[in-house]
């Protein structure tokens, strides 16, 4: 079957929370850019999308939908997405495979890229948004990434605005809450702005997802990273707090720091105990914590808080116990994908592959800390 293919926009990334989302993109690359750990968009010019050109992706995104019904009906299906319709739209179509796993995930949710759609005007905002759900009755949830300086600079009416049009939830990047941290990260924004903007989010009855960056404090900055970071989720209890690990990307302008010396990065222990600290150190009432990403090493570290506190902590400390060559195991199970959690290091067979490159890397004299470095290069 041979389409025309509907042509829209999208860019480069999203939230993993964002997988079977519809992605529509408002804004081209990031406005600050500007970021030492962040290796997107670099060399890109930031640009806004015009109304126009947003209104005729949506018109194309429904024609997508459309093929992709086409595709379902043609193979005895009806318009059910399932992952025969899946495997023929991507042998066939693969532009239009988005779309289709949107729709094989109920077409509920839309995330609007690239990283902060709050640079378009309020009111611009809103009409996009209620254009969406006009033309998929089906949404449910819109979320978009932000700038603390771009949610400030809103009204609270016009964000409460945003959430009457169908605007669901703000990923915010807070990576940290210490001054010292943002400033040597270059981020272009106070810890103050970023109380100040998480709050205008809570208050306007908008979800708030907040972004931290584990070791992002490297050695020398790494205590103040995980308190001042806990003080500032602590005063404005975001709805979600998601957890990434720190990786030094070499197209970054932290690589050069890091080559340089005048930023030493952590070992995963010494994540695993910055984690811990700043677990300990959140006093929250209802966030849900997050580690859904690859690179973080204990990937079960999830739960609602503050029940789930004690079971966090836990969970932490059983891995701190562990004996030195069982840590070292598990790391490199984790970094090269056999592990999911502590619990596979009682399965034999998935131990079996890891054991096997351990012993090699001992064999070698190469450290299994070195080796994840260049591992984690894949995940980024």
């Amino acid at each position: 079957m041979v389409l025309s293919i509907p042509k829209y926009e999208q860019g480069p990334i999203r939230p993993p929370s964002e997988a079977q989302s519809l992605l529509v993109r408002l804004t081209r690359n990031c406005p600050w850019n500007k970021c030492l750990f962040c290796p997107v968009y670099k060399g890109e010019k930031f640009s806004r999308r015009s109304f126009d050109e947003i209104l005729n992706d949506i018109v194309a995104l429904a024609d997508a939908a459309k093929h992709v019904k086409k595709t379902a009906k043609a193979l005895g299906y009806g318009e059910e997405i399932n992952r025969q319709v899946l495997a023929r739209i991507n042998a066939e179509n693969p532009d239009l495979l988005q779309v289709a796993f949107w729709l094989f995930g109920g077409a509920h949710n839309v995330f609007l890229q690239d990283a902060d759609s709050l640079m378009l005007p309020a009111e611009q905002l809103s009409r996009i948004i209620q254009r969406l759900k006009q033309t998929f009755p089906s949404i449910d949830r819109v979320t978009t990434y932000a700038r603390s300086r771009s949610v400030i600079r809103f009204s609270q009416a016009e964000l409460e605005n945003l959430k009457e049009s169908g605007l669901s939830r703000i990923h915010l990047g807070l990576e940290s809450g210490n001054n010292a941290v943002l400033e040597l990260m270059k981020k272009g924004v106070s810890r103050e702005k970023h109380i100040e903007a998480g709050q205008k989010i809570k208050d306007a009855g908008l979800s708030l997802s907040y972004y931290i960056i584990l070791g992002l404090g490297g050695r020398a900055l790494w205590r103040k990273h995980a308190l001042d970071t806990a003080d500032v989720i602590n005063q404005v209890n975001p709805d979600y707090i998601r957890v990434r690990t720190l990786a030094v990307h070499p197209a970054t302008p932290l690589y050069k720091l890091k080559a340089s010396g005048d930023f030493i990065p952590l070992t995963d222990d010494e994540i695993i105990a910055e984690e811990l600290l700043l677990i300990e150190s959140l006093n929250v009432i209802d966030s849900q914590f997050v580690s859904d990403h690859v690179l973080n090493l204990l990937e079960e570290l999830e739960g609602k808080l503050p029940a789930a506190k004690t079971k966090l902590i836990k969970t932490i400390k059983s891995y701190q116990v562990l004996p030195e060559d069982k840590r070292e195991l598990f790391r490199l199970g984790r970094r090269t994908g056999n592990f999911r959690n502590l619990a596979d290091l009682t399965d034999e067979i998935v131990c079996r592959p890891v054991e096997y490159y351990y012993r090699q890397l001992k064999e070698k004299g190469q450290t299994v800390d070195d080796q994840i470095q260049q591992l984690m290069q894949r995940f980024i």
